[in-house]
């Protein structure tokens, strides 16, 4: 295993009821304008947020830009970040776009620690743009409860192209007019920010059912 960064508390939150583990999507840091505002709305709702950066992107940061790792590898350096996290709180794990990918991924295999609860994707990569290339065969196999926090317009998995389709463990909610960084159509009258905001709060909701009222 490389050698890793520390994770970072991201936020802190005045009365934490659970900590997240916030991984970052292919192309853009954990430090990103979307990772910081989604971290701060968070921990307005009770949630203390950590963040990370998988090795391929430490070594970008550093000006040798790299292209992301095969999955078995990021789901190994999700795994260390795990068993270096304080157990104190109910511990999600969670991702932008790849990031919930290779949570969800972890989340399927026999590897996942017992500490982690729960697993929120914000913006879950169904396919890759205009491809009919699905990454929800190990869907079947997850062992904790998933929520995927999705625009609809999501070109990763829109709307219209997961009508009619689900998945026991997994809690689509749809952000209106969304797309893949949650930025809605002007004429829906909402901001990025505004459905940022409330996937926060439906990440909250989704915390309270599976977690706290159990």
């Amino acid at each position: 295993m490389p050698e890793q960064l520390a994770q970072s508390v991201l936020v802190r939150a005045p009365k934490p009821v659970a900590r997240l583990l916030l991984s970052h999507g292919a192309g853009a840091p954990v430090q990103s304008e979307f990772c910081q505002f989604l971290a701060q709305q968070l921990a307005n709702q009770g949630i203390e947020v950590w963040g990370f950066n998988f090795v391929y992107m430490q070594k970008t940061l550093t000006g040798k830009r790299q292209l992301p790792a095969k999955m078995p590898v990021l789901m190994a350096e999700l795994l260390e970040q795990i068993s270096q996290m304080p157990t104190d709180l109910p511990l999600v794990i969670a991702g932008k776009s790849m990031g919930g990918r290779v949570a969800t991924l972890l989340a399927a295999s026999d590897l996942l620690p017992e500490q982690v609860k729960a697993v929120i994707a914000f913006g879950y990569p169904f396919h890759p743009p205009k491809k009919d290339s699905w990454r929800t065969a190990h869907f079947a196999d997850l062992k904790r409860p998933v929520l995927v926090l999705q625009g609809e317009r999501d070109p990763f998995g829109s709307l219209q192209e997961l009508a009619g389709k689900g998945w026991p463990l997994i809690d689509i909610r749809w952000l209106e007019t969304g797309d893949h960084d949650f930025s809605p159509l002007k004429k829906s009258g909402f901001s990025q920010q505004q459905l940022i905001e409330q996937a926060s709060l439906l990440s909250r909701s989704f915390i309270n059912e599976c977690i706290l009222e159990n």
